[in-house]
């Protein structure tokens, strides 16, 4: 029997502030993180709020998802050693995305960029 991943019962609302601290300790905002998460997801600012308000966990988080973006293969690279294009797990691969897109937006690249526009 496999187990899941911990982070795929990991409530949402809870890795949120952590990815909040990391984007504002490079001066970013709420607002962009935020925007960069509806963008990856499809969820409107209320429905973000909401999931994270309901602790709902990472699997159900993209679940709920209302639409990936579209232009979510544009996001290549690594996180934490691994390609995000070559992760193999769907919903793992769905997370790394984010954790992505989190970096990014830590290290300071234009939102534009970011959202692959």
């Amino acid at each position: 029997m496999d187990r899941k991943p911990r982070i795929f019962t990991t409530s949402f609302g809870s890795v949120y502030p952590l990815y909040l601290q990391k984007a504002a300790k490079k001066g970013r905002t709420k607002q962009e993180l935020d925007e960069t998460i509806t963008w990856l997801t499809g969820y409107s600012r209320e429905q973000l709020q909401q999931a994270i308000d309901d602790e709902v966990d990472f699997e159900a988080f993209f679940a709920r998802a209302p639409r990936m973006n579209p232009n979510v293969g544009l996001i290549t690279g690594l996180v934490c050693g691994v390609r995000v294009e070559d992760v193999a797990d769907p919903l793992m691969q769905k997370i790394r995305y984010l954790d992505k897109l989190v970096d990014e937006l830590a290290k300071g690249k234009k939102l534009a960029r970011i959202l692959r526009r």
